[in-house]
């Protein structure tokens, strides 16, 4: 009788693979979409034009992000700039001058478009440690609960399910919407790191470390202490999280999850909602997993590369990922390039400094080292290989992933530390979408497919 089910069991998942199998077949040739006709309908693929560049689609006075300037009328290439409410984030960072609430100083800024007093800050963190706690309720039924490898998912089913837990979760007047953005903000960090405990628990087999935050510790400060068996970490390697927090903390309107958050904001959905959706987007490896794929990228460098200071042998792998002949096979030097960014990526530049000074202090020198040696070599071999003459730069990813490495960060938080970052960005574009409620975003797809006549089930 066991024999006879095993075989049924055994026969019932056979016929579904080929059952899945054929469907698949059957899908596929389906939804091809002739690609000349992106260029018969001057369809702005991606939303940008045929240079590259964003269509125009909305208005802010959140940031702006500039890689370009006009001169005697043309627009050329430039260092790229970043400021976060008209402030310029190398004099926000350089302007900190040791003080340690760098992202929290960040929040305030992106939301009430203004830097803080020392007594708007006293006031705002007073109020941010109260919002910085979960209810033990929440942990055992939500975190704990269906823990998940994608520690990124783990963040979406736990904002979703803090929906359940507001009294006024559908209420999107813009006072509530503020209250509801800075207890996400506050709360996002233990969800992300109870998360990866809990999946290490339930899934390695590890020893459960559910440590809550302390009150008069930066948000970088506490994700360490959260993060780490022993809870220590040095005065550089908080600093360095905190400055890194700072630096992707927005980036514009028009990036793939602030453009979400606008998108769905747009429809009058809830703010659990709209988080959850912008964490979606920011998941995909395109976007905010970019740093894993540098990281992955090194390794195998690393692996395949006998001299590192070889610059000659650098090169010619870097030729061979861009050939398609090593790595992953898409032919992505990852970290390299820019939507907006020409001759630098100015959060590149900043993050740079402190990955040195953090090589420095954990005697990783040799890494960086390589690191310096791929981002010098990579631009010009991209621009021959592609036969492009505009420069590419490094962007943020290049570094962040090994900025996170020596922090003692594991992978699987690389991308939630990116959404603990941008959650401040997020919130203040959802607001600024509602207090400035036009119409439903909703732009246009040219139908090229064909019309046929219906044919009754019976005949067909």
């Amino acid at each position: 009788m066991e024999n006879k089910l095993e075989n049924y069991e055994e026969n019932l998942e056979e016929n579904s693979v080929s059952g899945i199998e054929a469907l698949n077949e059957k899908l596929l040739t389906k939804h091809r979409i002739n690609p000349n006709l992106y260029v018969e309908y001057d369809v702005k693929r991606g939303l940008r034009d045929s240079s590259g560049k964003g269509v125009l689609t909305g208005l802010t006075e959140i940031s702006d992000v500039s890689g370009h300037e006009l001169v005697n009328g043309r627009r050329i290439p430039a260092e790229g700039k970043l400021f976060y409410q008209g402030i310029n984030v190398n004099d926000l960072i350089n302007g900190l001058k040791g003080r340690k609430y760098g992202f929290e100083e960040t929040i305030y800024l992106l939301l009430f478009g203004r830097l803080p007093s020392s007594a708007d800050m006293k006031e705002f963190l007073d109020i941010f440690y109260d919002m910085q706690e979960l209810k033990n309720s929440f942990v055992r039924d939500v975190v704990m609960k269906a823990s998940s490898e994608n520690i990124m998912n783990a963040l979406q089913r736990c904002v979703l399910s803090l929906y359940t837990y507001d009294p006024k979760a559908e209420d999107i007047s813009v006072e509530n919407v503020l209250r509801q953005s800075l207890d996400l903000i506050a709360k996002l960090p233990l969800l992300a790191v109870y998360s990866y405990h809990s999946y290490r628990h339930f899934r390695k087999d590890d020893t459960l470390l559910i440590r809550n935050p302390q009150k008069g510790l930066s948000m970088a400060e506490n994700i360490l202490l959260m993060l780490r068996p022993d809870g220590k970490y040095t005065e550089l390697e908080a600093k360095v999280l905190d400055i890194a927090l700072v630096l992707h903390a927005e980036h514009g309107g028009g990036n793939n999850s602030t453009f979400t958050t606008h998108v769905v904001s747009s429809s009058g959905t809830d703010t659990y909602s709209a988080a959850a959706a912008s964490i979606g987007s920011l998941k995909g490896p395109r976007h905010g997993g970019a740093n894993l794929k540098v990281q992955n990228m090194f390794k195998d460098i690393k692996d395949h590369i006998k001299d590192w200071t070889n610059e000659e042998e650098v090169a010619a792998y870097l030729a061979k990922i861009l050939n398609k002949e090593a790595f992953d096979h898409t032919g992505l030097v990852y970290g390299m390039g820019h939507a907006v960014y020409t001759l630098s990526d100015p959060r590149e530049v900043i993050l740079k400094k402190f990955a040195k000074a953090l090589a420095q202090e954990k005697g990783m020198m040799e890494e960086f080292a390589l690191y310096e040696t791929v981002e010098r070599l990579a631009g010009n071999i991209i621009c021959e290989h592609r036969k492009i003459f505009k420069n590419v730069c490094a962007n943020v990813d290049f570094y962040s992933g090994l900025v996170y490495s020596m922090l003692e960060i594991p992978q699987e938080l690389f991308t939630p530390i990116f959404a603990i970052a941008r959650m401040p960005g997020w919130s203040a574009h959802r607001l600024e979408e509602l207090m400035n409620a036009g119409k439903i975003i909703r732009p246009a797809y040219k139908y090229v497919g064909t019309h046929a006549e219906f044919i009754p089930y019976g005949e067909r």
